[in-house]
């Protein structure tokens, strides 16, 4: 017996792993796995077999986003919302974004940080029951007392309280490792950290090194124990080094990166997620006065204008890059936004989608399931209208999008 199949039939097919654009060719899939690809514009004598033509259109994988904050959107209002916003409300606003994540053909995320809802969020959509991307969530994110990711700073001292491991915040190698084994508890899948300061906490600095090396090698290692990686946030270089050295396996942002850094990165095998746009985007927000908090103001004009240089660096000295946004900092749905500032940067195009499917399949221990469109892998498909390498643009329109067998938007 043959279960359901369906025949997508692609006039350019993106092989992510020769960085070739293919013609003329037909993706069999059956169940949620892809099961053979063959030559030609392929059909099927069985009645039951759903023909999908995208003979005009160019066929990738699903693309894969390392850095989202799926529970939140960028707003002025954002800073009231912990005040305002019960549980529940931020689990619906979740699910809308998640859905428009995925139909803008991001099939898979990683998310580094919310409350918690990213959790239940994560096993809503695995169990099928709400639309949205595979996610790989850091639960909570873990930073110091006063540090970016303590989540009682700027308020008064009757709220600000003493946040220990169990809410994310620790101080000293012993809270380092009980904040993980929570995070593991609550369902994490992988862990995250704020290596620096951060520039939207409501916190003076942007850049600072928030957590000893003997804090953060705490972190890994408990971290490896419990089957995680780490990711950590970092604009200033000094906690970059020391995250490294710790072994952690992204960098996020990466901002004032120093050859030396660099360097080093690319002896321990750590990989650079750049989020060009939210750069981009604070740089333009913190321009509007009173869209954001006084103190943020200065630390977003300080930072997100050099994030592109530094990508364009750290690739030019063979850094790994892993595609990531930190969508939600900007609107969610405009991801693919960061294609073209990548290549605008210096990266060709291919290896920017690249980045963003075999490379961070290889990240996420899922290179053998996702980011090529191969016999045995899982059916996570999309198309574009146009050929990347001639508009990158038209990454910004996804037109077709299938997850896990699953047709979402044709």
């Amino acid at each position: 017996m043959y279960g359901q199949q369906t025949y997508i039939q692609c006039g350019k097919l993106v092989d992510t792993q020769s960085g070739k654009i293919l013609t003329n060719k037909t993706i069999i899939v059956e169940g949620n796995m892809i099961i053979n690809i063959e030559d030609g514009k392929s059909t099927s004598r069985r009645n039951d077999v759903t023909i999908i033509d995208l003979s005009d259109k160019v066929v990738m994988p699903g693309l894969i986003d390392m850095h989202v904050h799926i529970e939140s959107e960028t707003s002025k209002n954002k800073y009231l919302e912990p005040f305002v916003l019960n549980d529940a409300d931020v689990a619906y606003n979740a699910q809308e974004i998640a859905k428009r994540t995925l139909f803008a053909g991001f099939t898979t995320v990683r998310d580094l940080g919310g409350s918690g809802v990213n959790v239940s969020l994560r096993n809503a959509i695995n169990a099928g029951k709400v639309e949205g991307p595979r996610i790989f969530t850091a639960e909570k994110a873990i930073g110091t007392t006063g540090g970016h990711a303590d989540p009682t700073n700027g308020r008064r001292k009757e709220l600000m309280g003493d946040p220990g491991p169990a809410e994310g915040v620790i101080n000293g190698i012993e809270d380092a490792a009980k904040a993980v084994r929570q995070r593991y508890k609550n369902g994490a899948d992988w862990i995250k950290i704020t290596a620096t300061g951060g520039v939207l906490s409501v916190a003076k600095s942007g850049k600072n090194p928030q957590f000893t090396e003997k804090e953060m090698k705490a972190i890994v290692t408990t971290a490896k124990d419990y089957g995680m990686q780490v990711a950590a946030h970092a604009h200033g270089d000094e906690g970059m080094q020391r995250a490294v050295r710790a072994g952690v396996k992204t960098i996020e942002h990466g901002t004032l990166m120093s050859a030396e850094t660099m360097a080093l990165m690319k002896e321990k095998d750590a990989y650079l997620v750049p989020t060009i746009t939210a750069g981009k985007y604070v740089t333009g927000k913190a321009k509007i006065e009173g869209y954001y908090p006084a103190i943020i103001v200065p630390k977003a004009l300080e930072i997100g204008p050099k994030i592109q240089n530094t990508f364009k660096n750290a690739y030019k000295t063979g850094v790994g890059i892993a595609f990531g946004t930190d969508a939600g900092v900007f609107p969610h749905g405009e991801n693919a936004k960061e294609f073209g500032y990548m290549v605008e940067a210096g990266m060709p195009v291919m290896e920017a989608i690249q980045s963003a499917t075999v490379v961070n399949a290889k990240v996420l221990e899922m290179d053998d399931q996702l980011g090529q469109l191969k016999k045995g892998f899982l059916a996570d498909i999309i198309a574009v209208n146009d050929d990347p390498t001639k508009k990158i643009e038209t990454m910004e329109n996804v037109v077709f999008v299938m997850k896990n067998g699953e047709i979402y938007k044709k």
